[in-house]
């Protein structure tokens, strides 16, 4: 095995570890949600604009398509599979090191979540901003919004047209045959 070689497994390793500590602390502060926030009334962080309330989310975000899991179910199987196919494949490259930790936010978020709605047919959120009367959310949420909303600034500004056509080259399924 030679030295790119080796580096690229040690990169995945670490990205793979990395992944699966994000979906501990996630299932870990949920589980602090269920041990002292449900059937209590909201504790006030900074009073009258954060808080942390106990919430079952049955649908998705923003608390659409409620009571929809086979529905979830599904997209979030056929998501994961995408994203981890986009981690194995992205290129290996320091100039594509930013898309990388930003799949290493998203898969723990969608798998944070996926955990919640097959183990209890329902999403635990408990943040809340009561100032704005935002959705009440989760750590796996924060993962995923962050992380959308740095890729969408990457797209933007960081990664020309040739950076991504050769992502798209290294994603393809198939080969051109010359």
């Amino acid at each position: 095995m030679n030295q790119a070689s080796k580096r690229n497994t040690f990169l995945l390793g670490m990205g793979i570890l990395a992944m699966i500590l994000l979906v501990v602390l996630d299932q870990f502060t949920k589980r602090l949600a269920v041990l002292y926030l449900k059937n209590a009334p909201a504790v006030p962080v900074i009073p009258g604009i954060f808080e942390l309330a106990y919430l079952e989310n049955r649908g998705a975000a923003f608390g659409i398509l409620q009571g929809q899991k086979g529905f979830l179910v599904v997209i979030t199987v056929v998501t994961l599979s995408v994203l981890i196919y986009l981690y194995i494949r992205i290129p290996k490259e320091k100039r594509y090191f930013f898309m990388h930790l930003l799949l290493i936010l998203l898969i723990p978020g969608a798998v944070g979540n996926f955990i919640d709605r097959c183990t209890h047919d329902y999403v635990i959120d408990f943040f809340y901003f009561r100032l704005i009367d935002f959705p009440v959310f989760n750590v796996a949420d924060i993962y995923v919004s962050v992380a959308t909303i740095l890729l969408i600034a990457l797209f933007s500004f960081y990664y020309k047209e040739e950076d991504i056509d050769l992502v798209f080259k290294q994603l393809a399924f198939w080969k051109k045959k010359s």
